[in-house]
């Protein structure tokens, strides 16, 4: 789905990534993880095109980002941010239907999407109405997730989109969004820090430090077969409290 070869992005002194290469495959979920400041944000907004590489290439399903094509290429993609990124002078449902009404799509189809994407993502439906900021966190992360998916894209990409909720609320809606991974089947790109979610999502996962990628496989890969003595260590720091207990 993404191709990224030999990206590196500086903002002024600061190096934040350095020579990516990378392959997303189709129809699975790779999670981008490690510590703050190591470039995995970066690294997505690359791939949405909001920021561009000083060096090397984004491909998307064969075909290379570039300012010219972005805006197309971008309705292939659905992104979610921390907090649903919702316009709070919108309702629930003007926000899910923003692409949609901008590309001139029949009413009575914007409807029979949004019924969809409520079923999909359990978001009540008097909820509809509201505006953000009268939506729990966990709505408005269904609202962000609901607005991704309207144009029903090839990629999904969300951006540490359980970190700011309650870890009630993020386990429920953890639960959710893989059901919804594996009913869609969808190509997905997430990022988080913690290593407990990105092994419950990911079927790749990605171990960045300082801008460059660490080791990638699957989560019994890197606690199994560590490839550098930092995947240990970070493994090892977010370590269950509950554990040893008797």
């Amino acid at each position: 789905m993404f191709e990224l070869a030999n990206l590196s992005k500086t903002f002024g002194d600061l190096e934040a990534l350095s020579g990516i290469e990378l392959s997303v495959p189709d129809g699975q979920t790779t999670v981008l993880i490690g510590p703050s400041g190591c470039g995995k944000s970066t690294l997505i907004r690359l791939m949405v095109g909001l920021v561009w590489p000083d060096v090397g290439t984004v491909m998307l399903e064969g075909q290379g980002l570039t300012p010219g094509n972005v805006l197309a290429l971008r309705q292939k993609m659905g992104y979610v941010i921390q907090e649903g990124g919702l316009f709070p002078h919108l309702t629930a449902q003007d926000n899910v239907a923003l692409m949609a009404n901008y590309l001139g799509w029949a009413q009575d189809r914007i409807t029979s999407r949004i019924e969809e994407l409520t079923e999909l993502t359990h978001f009540p439906t008097d909820g509809l109405a509201r505006f953000s900021g009268e939506l729990s966190g966990g709505q408005r992360q269904r609202v962000g997730l609901m607005r991704a998916l309207m144009l029903d894209p090839d990629v999904l990409l969300l951006d540490e989109p359980l970190g700011a909720l309650d870890p009630m609320i993020r386990a429920d809606l953890q639960s959710d969004l893989r059901l919804i991974f594996q009913t869609l089947g969808k190509t997905v790109v997430m990022v988080t820090h913690d290593i407990g979610e990105a092994g419950f999502f990911g079927d790749q996962i990605v171990l960045m430090r300082e801008g460059q990628i660490v080791q990638i496989g699957g989560l019994k890969d890197l606690v199994e077969k560590p490839e550098d003595e930092f995947v240990t260590q970070f493994i090892n720091a977010q370590r269950s409290p509950l554990e040893g207990m008797g």
